[in-house]
């Protein structure tokens, strides 16, 4: 799980993008495999985690230092570990850009460190203006006001369009006017929800009904809200057309709206401070280089993500009626351990899909898929977890005595209480204690979890605990959703 990404997309596909239209190559860079050391490494690598120094000097400065200093956005797309190194989109072309750096440099001594500092998208920018790093490598919108203060960089500039998608089920309009009094659910900070309050205003001149623009948790990165829609959590979001295609691959039941386009002529690329011209031009002797380069097919997303078990919809008919079975349960030990009752049901959902009668390969059971001995603890004391109530009492009493006892610190937000409290249900306390080591160490917070510790999660444990907190967070996410539909049907029948 990642912060919200801005409205943008990869100059890097513009010397494809005829072919991925008719569906040629998933996804072509003009890049060689990975190859080179992962720069985001162990702690006895000299020069990785160079986060404090507020540096703000140019190209020259960075070469005599030999690092030059990467700010990428832990997403899915973008820059996430698999098998504890470093991949994804930025990844590759950040490598690429080292091998420029060093051309022609002979001892080891003297090469050029391309370093990756993962941050929340939220301080991309911010930390890039301050010198705590040199490229926000991120394919950012250009905007006026950004312009001010940051240089962008690219290969040919495409013009890149923000589309409609839905779900395969939903009946998409023939054109924008009939997304009028339609829902969407947008990014929040986005250049989406800028141009649909846009369009609003347009429907508002016209008499037309507006759009009910809904802002999904901040905590949801696009990724996750593709995901929702692909699972029919809900119906209508916005996003870069290289990204909804993209993704499509992998997520069938969408729907890419090609004739619903929100925005079109959108430039981005990556950005440096507008104060450092020669990097900038170095940079963008790399992009042209990039742009006539041969094309190697990069299968990112499906190698790594073709055997995802991806969400499902918690409120499909069978689902949602065992959820308002057990919404007592969860509301009464929820009430108990001081959890929001919808939170432990997310829990449920992903455990077991909410089935007592579920059990694991290793002997865990029930809704809350705990083993017996966890149960018969002392730290829970409820050996018999045969019947849903006592399954999901002791499910609750652990949790909160993983909460209490390893994450009271009143520095830790609520939310972030909670994400630790998942990710230690999943991976153990012990495990989540070198998380948040290791977080530090790499000059992210290790009292939070989203974009922080979930970085170094993943380079500790892969994607597996990584992914659990953040289906949680899309399921607890999603009956937020029903019970606020619930309430509106509700107040709309009184």
């Amino acid at each position: 799980m990642s912060h919200p990404l801005s409205g943008s997309a990869p100059q890097v596909f513009s010397c494809f993008f005829t072919r991925f239209r008719y569906g040629g190559v998933l996804l072509a860079l003009c890049l060689l495999p990975l190859m080179l050391h992962s720069p985001v490494a162990s702690s006895d690598e000299p020069g990785i985690f160079v986060v404090e120094s507020n540096d703000t000097q140019d190209l020259a400065h960075m070469k005599k230092r030999r690092v030059v200093r990467a700010l990428v956005v832990f997403s899915p797309t973008d820059f996430f570990f698999v098998k504890g190194k470093p991949s994804g989109i930025q990844v590759e072309l950040l490598r690429e850009y080292e091998k420029q750096l060093n051309a022609g440099i002979k001892r080891e001594s003297d090469r050029i460190h391309v370093v990756f500092l993962p941050v929340p998208f939220a301080e991309l920018i911010p930390r890039l203006q301050a010198g705590k790093g040199d490229i926000a490598a991120h394919f950012l919108t250009e905007t006026p006001e950004r312009q001010k203060t940051l240089r962008f960089v690219s290969g040919k500039r495409v013009k890149v369009a923000e589309l409609v998608v839905a779900s395969k089920d939903t009946p998409l309009p023939d054109n924008l006017d009939g997304l009028a009094g339609r829902t969407l659910h947008i990014l929040p900070n986005s250049s989406y929800m800028e141009h649909l309050k846009a369009l609003n205003q347009d429907f508002s001149r016209r008499g037309l009904k507006p759009m009910d623009l809904q802002a999904v948790d901040p905590q949801l990165s696009g990724e996750d809200i593709l995901e929702m829609i692909s699972a029919g959590v809900i119906r209508m979001t916005v996003m870069d057309d290289y990204k909804a295609k993209l993704w499509k691959k992998v997520l069938p039941d969408i729907q890419v709206a090609e004739n619903l386009a929100i925005s079109r002529d959108n430039y981005v690329g990556w950005a440096v401070r507008a104060n450092n011209p020669e990097l900038a031009k170095d940079l963008q002797h790399f992009w042209k280089k990039v742009q006539k380069g041969s094309l190697l097919g990069n299968m990112l997303i499906k190698r790594y993500y073709k055997n995802t078990r991806w969400i499902k919809n918690p409120g499909r008919e069978q689902a949602r009626k065992k959820f308002e079975q057990l919404l007592a349960l969860f509301r009464r030990y929820g009430d108990k351990y001081g959890f929001d009752a919808l939170a432990l049901a997310a829990q449920g959902f992903q455990e077991s899909e909410l089935n007592q009668n579920r059990k694991s390969h290793r002997g865990a059971i029930g809704i809350m898929q705990l083993l017996p001995s966890t149960a018969a603890d002392k730290h829970v004391g409820i050996p018999d977890i045969s019947t849903e109530e006592n399954n999901i009492h002791a499910g609750a009493r652990y949790m909160a005595f993983l909460r209490d006892h390893y994450f009271s610190d009143p520095a830790i937000s609520p939310v972030d209480r909670m994400a630790f409290s998942w990710a230690a249900y999943n991976a153990g306390p012990a495990k989540v204690r070198k998380m948040r080591a290791l977080a530090k160490k790499m000059g992210l917070d290790p009292n939070r979890w989203f974009g922080n510790v979930e970085v170094a999660a993943a380079k500790i444990v892969g994607r597996e605990t990584v992914r659990y907190v953040a289906n949680i967070y899309k399921y607890y996410t999603a009956y937020k959703y029903l019970i606020q539909a619930e309430e509106k049907k509700k107040q709309a029948a009184s």
